[in-house]
């Protein structure tokens, strides 16, 4: 049970990183923020990246801020993920 709690959060963070991938090449396109998908997706990553984008505003055209943000989330989420494989190990699951 304890591994298929560790495989969800890595689905969890990886699903989460993808849709961030996805806002990035999405905005690149206008209509894809008006769309269903579009809307969902960014309801889901905005919160996320409006954090990232209080502190590293865009240069002109240029937004680092995602780039920032994914970079975090893989450093962070693997620290999550590790702890939680830890904490499974210790508890005996």
């Amino acid at each position: 049970m304890g591994s298929n709690i560790y495989q969800l959060g890595i689905y969890l963070f990886e699903g989460y990183y993808w849709l961030i991938i996805i806002a990035i090449f999405g905005s690149w396109f206008p209509q894809f923020r008006s769309s269903k998908l579009g809307e969902w997706i960014y309801k889901l990553v905005d919160p996320y990246l409006s954090f990232f984008r209080r502190f590293i505003p865009p240069l002109g055209p240029i937004d680092f801020s995602p780039i920032i943000a994914l970079f975090a989330l893989k450093y962070l989420g693997g620290f999550a993920l590790e702890g939680l494989r830890q904490s499974l190990n210790v508890i005996g699951i």
